[in-house]
């Protein structure tokens, strides 16, 4: 039943990813397909966190700093080497492994409020470390010109093109953590959630675990903050606060806290929700808000599995079958 779940959330997200491939086709405002590069940023982030937050249960309020040295690592590599940007996600990926190994060892001394507060001081020493050092990093103005990507002597530069870029970069991502989420570590992860005493007495090395998840979830963090920097040209340290953090905490809690297939549909309503309101002018934060605060006390779950288990009570109701059971 479990294997037959597995496969039935992998076929939903191909279909989610097959669909979005045929987005752009139908879509030709270039403010509505920057939303959408957006949204495989986004979704990048939240895959990540999924291992800190949603799978070993740890809550991580820190995000945007991973995000912000993933922009800036890369950005820089490529300012100071003049070399591909290419080569600035391996940078990207290095900081991540670097982020990882810091952030994890703070995990095995503080649970609970006290290891947000410490992720949210991390945060913020990374937004005012940037912010202070202007000789290096360009300070509160930032960096500019940074270099798009590009294939040989062509720059990807139109939102299109870079539409399909990140849609590749983005399915790579997740099918990255659907394995990882699904093996064995997955499955430490989620008993580290659930019940950190039952792991420990089994044998299994708990600290190497929580610094392998944070290690993850800081690679998946600093690859999308390099997407970010050369999608976007320009990058400064005021982008990368607690709000930002907020949010995707938001996201991963809209799509389901451990969910793999959740963080797609949760990137992308928490995305896109607030620019469908922006016709209600000043007060569209606070429908949203709402919305998100309802969502919350409804489908404590998230929202993908309240949608999920009502499919699978329609689909019972009407075959007489369990959804599990494939009709078979």
């Amino acid at each position: 039943m479990k294997k037959k779940l597995k496969l039935k959330s992998l076929h939903f997200a191909v279909g989610a990813l097959v669909i979005g491939a045929f987005l752009p086709i139908f879509i030709k405002n270039d403010y509505y397909m920057m939303v959408l590069n957006r949204v495989l940023i986004n979704i990048i982030v939240v895959l990540g966190l999924n291992f800190i937050t949603g799978l070993t249960g740890q809550m991580n309020l820190g995000t945007a700093g991973i995000f912000a040295l993933g922009a800036y690592s890369s950005a820089l590599f490529t300012r100071y080497t003049n070399l591909t940007p290419w080569l600035g996600l391996i940078a990207a990926v290095i900081m991540g492994i670097l982020i990882g190994r810091g952030l994890g060892y703070p995990s095995l001394r503080v649970r609970g409020v006290y290891l947000s507060l410490t992720t949210i001081g991390f945060g913020e020493m990374v937004r005012l470390l940037i912010s202070n050092t202007p000789k290096f990093t360009g300070g509160t103005q930032g960096i500019r010109n940074i270099r798009p990507y590009n294939i040989g002597s062509y720059q990807i530069q139109s939102q299109k093109e870079m539409y399909y870029l990140f849609l590749v970069f983005t399915a790579i991502a997740f099918f990255i953590a659907w394995r990882i989420a699904y093996s064995k570590w997955g499955r430490i992860f989620k008993s580290l959630r659930d019940n950190v005493e039952a792991v420990e007495m089994s044998g299994v090395d708990i600290a190497s675990c929580k610094i392998k998840a944070f290690t993850v979830a800081s690679i998946f963090g600093t690859v999308a903050g390099a997407m970010y920097a050369h999608y976007m040209g320009y990058i400064n340290p005021s982008t990368f606060n607690l709000d930002l953090s907020t949010n995707y905490v938001v996201m991963l809690m809209v799509g389901g806290l451990g969910s793999v297939v959740g963080t797609i549909f949760g990137s992308a309503i928490v995305t896109i929700l607030p620019e469908m309101l922006r016709f209600l002018g000043n007060y569209y934060q606070i429908v949203f808000c709402s919305i998100i605060l309802l969502g919350a006390i409804f489908f404590p779950d998230g929202w993908v599995s309240a949608a999920t288990g009502l499919f699978m009570k329609m689909y019972q109701r009407i075959s007489g079958k369990s959804y599990a059971e494939g009709g078979e």
